[in-house]
């Protein structure tokens, strides 16, 4: 088996960061929702940090590696934008939610924003799911 270039071995880091990222955010999502005493288990509160650090670090290593700045790529200012949305509203939906109804509103909007943003990435268009309806 012959091996892969760096940028591609940095793509399925990243690709495998994302799924591990939004899987884990979905299940600390549910667990906050059954109020389940594992959200304060240690592990599980450093664990996405690491995830998350490889998801960026492995992402601009790829946008260096491209030479693509997001400015000159709308698509890709998108997904900035989208992900501090995205982290904005997953912290109030584990953390920082003073109701059970603010949390799950915000649980809920972070995963569609999270689906968006894979959106956005798939279809390298800001308008993200309707460019995925549309055909491209």
């Amino acid at each position: 088996m012959r091996a892969m270039p760096a940028y591609e071995s940095l793509k399925a880091l990243h690709v495998g960061a994302v799924v591990a990222s939004g899987a884990f955010f979905a299940l600390r999502g549910a667990w906050m929702l059954s109020g389940s005493p594992l959200l304060a288990v240690r592990w599980v509160r450093v664990l996405p940090h690491v995830v998350d650090t490889v998801l960026l670090a492995s992402a601009i290593a790829m946008a260096v590696m491209a030479g693509i700045s997001p400015l000159a790529h709308p698509w890709l200012a998108a997904k900035i934008g989208a992900l501090l949305v995205y982290i904005v509203l997953g912290s109030v939906a584990l953390k920082r939610g003073k109701t059970r109804s603010v949390r799950v509103v915000a649980l809920a909007g972070a995963l569609a924003v999270f689906a968006y943003i894979v959106s956005v990435a798939l279809t390298r268009n800001p308008a993200g799911p309707i460019a995925a309806l549309a055909g491209g």
